[in-house]
């Protein structure tokens, strides 16, 4: 079953079950109130009767005492213990009551009764009678208007519900379109983005907070993460192929080369092999760094504390001066924290120390200082320096100064690519400066504690 006619059979139901509760309920309700006020308006008269008759038994015979306070549809009677009636009157319209076998009653009764298809308030009182014994005034009333009022009002009652079922039926198809609207919508939407292959979103109502919106809202968050992600790619695949097309072909070459003249020249088979060595070893670097472009930032586990950056930079320092036996100098030695990602802060000082080391034969000196809300680490080279119409250019993929000199340095032209993505990550503002030919300073500016 669709969605829309469950939601139709749900609530027409759950509708319908409600306005049959509240009428019967009503029903009820109104019919115990007026049968209540039946008994307790012929109790109120038996009571009177008695009164009246307690005063007047010795003057006035029983039969016609009683003639004063016979009911207008009903009967009167006086029974006594033996079951012999002192006296009996009944009106014309209700002679079938004479038929009706009465019984004594020591106690006060008060009750509705059935006779013959007929609705009737009966009350019985006991009354000491004129001769010293115990007697019951019975009262027998005919509660035929009320019986009626009753008959119409659940007549009423069961058209209005049947009337209403209607409105009822129309309301919940109308609500279940209501709500249905979005996810058509979705629907829709997601039918052109298979048949066009286009990325499209859902235009919604900004007047609304509900959960419909709320909904549409994750949907588009959704698309654009699709897109991005697709995105993302369809630039790693191009990125790849580009990139991995120049190694492959030298590769290729030298493979070849060797093939054919290996063997015969050994100082070829060693340039082969340390190129072919190099090549792949540069695509490998190459592959994984374009993986973690390819990435959300989302799945970097980003973990933001705080951190002493004076020891970070002098244990990385160590590091690379041991490897690669170059002379790295660093200014400030007092201890100076920052809130960041510490793996990441690391990376990003890797790459820049790796750029300085390509691009420099002398001495590379790092400061490290704040100022009133900042932290800074200062990378200082005196290498070929970048001129000033490329600066903005060096953070695009592949961008290489000097291409014919990086291709010879190694590297693929993705490094600062990658620094500037995992700065935005941490919320590392990079500042670049440099003088052609006299080196270049990069600039890493962050938090200095939580705000």
């Amino acid at each position: 079953m669709k969605l829309r006619n469950k939601i139709n059979l749900y609530t027409s139901v759950l509708f319908i079950f409600l306005l049959i509760l509240m009428n019967t309920s009503i029903y009820f309700l109104s019919n115990y109130l007026l049968m209540s006020n039946e008994l307790d308006r012929a109790t109120a008269e038996v009571e009177k009767i008695v009164s009246d008759i307690g005063s007047a038994i010795d003057q006035i015979p029983p039969s016609q005492l009683l003639l004063a306070y016979v009911p207008v549809e009903g009967m009167i009677q006086v029974l006594k213990e033996d079951l012999t009636s002192e006296a009996k009157i009944t009106t014309p319209s209700e002679d079938t009551l004479e038929s009706r076998t009465s019984s004594y009653s020591p106690g006060e009764v008060s009750e509705i009764i059935s006779y013959k298809n007929k609705q009737y308030v009966f009350v019985s009182y006991p009354v000491v009678w004129k001769d010293g014994n115990v007697v019951n005034l019975q009262v027998t009333s005919s509660i035929q208007a009320t019986d009626e009022m009753i008959r119409m009002l659940r007549i009423v009652l069961i058209a209005v519900t049947t009337i209403a079922m209607i409105p009822v039926i129309l309301s919940s198809r109308i609500l279940s379109n209501f709500i249905l609207q979005p996810i058509r919508s979705m629907i829709n939407t997601m039918k052109d983005i298979q048949k066009s292959g286009q990325f499209k979103r859902l235009e919604l109502e900004n007047t609304s907070e509900s959960e419909l919106v709320e909904m549409g809202e994750t949907f588009n968050h959704m698309i654009d993460l699709l897109q991005t992600n697709f995105e993302k790619q369809e630039q790693f695949a191009s990125n790849a192929s580009h990139e991995l097309r120049t190694p492959l072909t030298i590769i290729e070459n030298y493979s070849d080369l060797l093939k054919r003249r290996g063997l015969e020249r050994p100082d070829l088979f060693e340039e082969s092999v340390e190129a072919i060595h190099s090549e792949a070893v540069r695509m490998r670097e190459m592959t994984e760094q374009l993986l973690l472009l390819a990435r959300q930032q989302e799945q970097w586990n980003i973990k933001l504390e705080q951190i002493n950056v004076t020891e970070l930079v002098m244990e990385t320092a160590n590091a690379f001066q041991n490897t690669y036996q170059r002379d790295i100098s660093v200014q400030d030695t007092e201890t100076t924290t920052g809130y960041t990602d510490f793996q990441k802060l690391k990376q990003l000082l890797f790459i820049f120390l790796d750029n300085a080391l390509k691009y420099s034969e002398e001495r590379i000196t790092i400061n490290v200082g704040h100022t009133s809300n900042e932290t800074y680490i200062q990378i200082e080279d005196k290498g070929i320096g970048i001129p000033k119409d490329e600066l903005t250019k060096v953070f695009d993929r592949f961008y290489r100064v000097d291409q014919a000199r990086g291709r010879k340095q190694g590297g693929s032209g993705l490094g600062l690519t990658m620094a500037k993505q995992i700065a935005g990550a941490i919320g590392v503002r990079i500042e670049l400066d440099s003088i052609e030919n006299h080196g270049t300073t990069a600039t890493l500016f962050f938090k200095t504690k939580d705000v």
